[in-house]
């Protein structure tokens, strides 16, 4: 028989930080049996990414600087969500923003929590195909100038993962998703 799932009471919050991507708060809280302690918890609106499919079977790929670990990385198009904002409307914003390419179709792949143990962002991955050239081309912020497209085969991309050259995990995840669909010859 399982255990059954414990519940924490949450005595009090803090907000220590709040910025443009997250807000920090501290939680006191309490165990059912009456031990108190403290959560650290990340606040993030959530996000969409984007695994761009061409009719040709290539991935469009941004590579983009990530400050935190001062160097460029290869990424699925990707970005926060607006207050309110359903994710497949993110998702497409953010292709056309990043790539200068529209997707005729986004199939939903899957949700996840990228780090539960701190933040409670939830990333939502969707499958885009049908694409086309945006008549205006891309629509870069500032701080995305830094980017370049990469278009590779989806076979490549996979033995990019393989060697550790991709190391993104919305972007492993959404590849291999989209990799494992066309393997069993489904349209995903």
């Amino acid at each position: 028989m399982p255990d059954a799932p414990m519940e924490l009471k949450q005595l009090s919050r803090t907000r220590l930080y709040t910025g443009r991507i997250i807000d920090l708060y501290v939680d006191e809280v309490e165990y059912p049996s009456g031990t108190k302690t403290v959560r650290e918890v990340a606040h993030h609106p959530g996000g969409a990414a984007v695994v761009p499919l061409t009719d040709d079977g290539r991935v469009i790929l941004v590579d983009q600087l990530r400050y935190p670990i001062s160097r460029h990385i290869l990424e699925l198009p990707a970005g926060k969500l607006a207050p309110g904002e359903d994710p497949v409307h993110c998702a497409a914003r953010e292709l056309e923003e990043e790539t200068g390419w529209i997707a005729g179709s986004l199939t939903k792949l899957c949700a996840f929590h990228t780090s539960p143990g701190f933040c409670d962002e939830v990333l939502h991955i969707f499958r885009g195909g049908n694409l086309r050239l945006s008549p205006g081309g891309h629509k870069r912020e500032e701080g995305e100038f830094t980017m370049s497209l990469r278009i590779v085969p989806l076979q490549e991309v996979l033995k990019m993962i393989d060697r550790g050259d991709i190391t993104d995990a919305k972007t492993i995840i959404g590849l291999l998703l989209v990799a494992r669909g066309e393997h069993l010859g489904e349209r995903v």
